[in-house]
């Protein structure tokens, strides 16, 4: 006779309550929880906002202080309550959202352990992500799903390019050394490229200019190269989320979990296994 398994123990009714006002939308309850939760995130990330400021540090630092510890406090519970009612509690730990709530209410704590800057709690304001559940703004998600493997696809292409444009960077540089000199800004090669990288990007801060006319020919070709290497990236990414987007509804392989897939595929393109219909 073999024995019997143990049987699981049966998940409490008041956590699937929990659940479903913490991380469901559809009741009104849950709605409610988000409204506040929202509000709260708010409140917070304006604390630390105000806290920056001196005059008002000065003024009202104590009452800042009081004010984020209360924050702190409200969203630790709430980590712990979303800890205990999430039907896979380590899946949510190490989810997007569940590090990003551990991250709103850790460096209060680091803060106060080891004298970290708890300046980084403006990481709060990631969670205002959550108003698109509020707003059932869930058509928008394919969308965003979409983008993100259009960034995916295109990551391989723009390290290639951004490789280019690091060896531009490097070679124009060292010529800019070479021909300014430290007389007229350029102390070294790094301070070259650093001027490089000011110009190719069309930013210009201009604290380094060349003053030679050598100089100012090869930075004017530089400028030129800068239009034209801005336009790269853009239409990398443009391609491929025009791409993704044509894959609208994404189709995911059960076996492997690669996505996306064209909808007349039958087969995964990774690993071959059959796609669902």
């Amino acid at each position: 006779m073999q024995p019997s398994t143990p049987q699981p123990h049966p998940r409490a009714h008041w956590r699937d309550t929990w659940n479903e006002v913490i991380f469901g939308h559809e009741t009104f309850a849950g709605r409610l929880f988000d409204l506040i939760l929202l509000t709260l995130i708010l409140l917070s990330v304006l604390t630390v906002l105000l806290e920056s400021v001196r005059s008002i540090r000065d003024s009202y630092g104590p009452y800042l202080r009081v004010a984020e510890w209360t924050f702190t406090a409200l969203f630790t519970i709430e980590y712990i309550a979303r800890l205990i009612s999430a039907t896979n509690a380590k899946r949510y730990a190490r989810s997007f959202f569940g590090i990003v709530d551990l991250l709103a209410v850790a460096p209060v704590y680091l803060s106060f352990l080891f004298g970290v800057a708890h300046s980084f709690t403006v990481v709060r304001a990631l969670r205002l992500l959550r108003v698109f559940r509020i707003l059932k703004l869930t058509e928008y998600m394919g969308e965003a799903a979409a983008l993100r493997i259009a960034m995916k696809e295109s990551i391989r292409k723009i390290t290639i390019f951004l490789c280019a444009v690091l060896t531009i960077v490097i070679i124009v540089g060292a010529l800019m050394y070479q021909i300014e000199g430290e007389a007229n800004g350029f102390t070294s090669i790094p301070a070259a490229m650093y001027w490089a990288i000011v110009t190719v990007t069309t930013v210009g801060y201009g604290d380094i200019s060349p003053k030679t006319v050598p100089g100012r020919i090869l930075a004017s070709l530089l400028m030129i190269v800068g239009y034209g290497i801005i336009a790269v990236p853009t239409g990398i990414v443009t391609f491929e989320f025009a791409r993704a987007s044509s894959r609208v509804p994404l189709r995911t392989c059960s076996a492997c979990g690669f996505q996306p897939h064209d909808q007349d595929a039958l087969h995964c393109k990774r690993c071959g296994a059959p796609l669902s219909t």
